[in-house]
């Protein structure tokens, strides 16, 4: 019964952080509206590998990871990167005059490659596993049992698959809905993918980086 309770915290834990606009679920909606539906599932299907590999570190080997502070730190540059390139690519593809799928997106690599590289550049998600894994050691609803990782990290999975399922078929409505003004669409996604670059510029000029954050979560746990 344990194994059900801590795959279902996993998994409830991992939708509701999908759920807030970020890189990864504003690409994979993206893809689903330019590149049809299957290609969205598997660029999700990499992402959330990456992520459960990131919440295995964060569970048995967090003291090394918080030692990579130049590692951490380049991720974090690598992501303002990434999303910049989205966002000048969205903002490229809505000025044409015919429909085009954004061309970071459209790179000639499987999805679930596109999917997994793009998840593993993105360090967000390190200090929000770090948080939620010590608060749920904290509290005993997980302990150092390999079973119980297993189940943890596949409700993880599950809970971030359905959280992009969220917005890949809800980008598929939006753009049914908005046919004939698909530019728009995409000057909308730009300017959230711009917002992303600028927040994350901003966290690393005022300290507030991954390292940062990952330091001020050990301290408090």
């Amino acid at each position: 019964m344990n194994f059900v309770r801590v795959f279902l915290v996993g998994l409830l834990v991992s939708f509701l952080g999908s759920l807030p606009l970020g890189t990864l679920n504003i690409a994979a909606m993206q893809i689903a509206i330019g590149q049809g539906i299957q290609s969205a599932m598997l660029f999700s299907l990499g992402s959330l590998l990456a992520e459960m590999i990131y919440v295995r570190l964060s569970l048995v080997a967090m003291d090394w990871v918080r030692k990579q502070k130049l590692l951490l730190k380049l991720l974090d540059w690598l992501t303002v990167l990434i999303v910049t390139a989205l966002s000048l690519s969205s903002f490229y593809t809505a000025a044409q005059s015919e429909p085009a799928p954004n061309p970071v997106l459209a790179l000639s690599m499987p999805k679930v490659v596109l999917g997994f590289l793009m998840s593993a550049l993105n360090p967000v998600q390190i200090p929000f596993w770090f948080g939620w894994s010590a608060v749920l050691f904290s509290r005993k609803i997980i302990v150092p049992d390999r079973v119980q990782y297993y189940f943890y990290i596949l409700g993880i999975g599950s809970g971030t698959f359905l959280g992009n399922c969220v917005f890949i078929f809800g980008g598929q409505y939006v753009a049914y809905r908005i046919e004939n003004n698909q530019q728009l669409l995409n000057w909308i996604i730009g300017g959230v993918f711009a917002g992303t670059a600028l927040l994350q510029l901003y966290k690393i000029l005022r300290k507030k980086d991954t390292f940062q954050q990952i330091e001020e979560k050990a301290t408090r746990s």
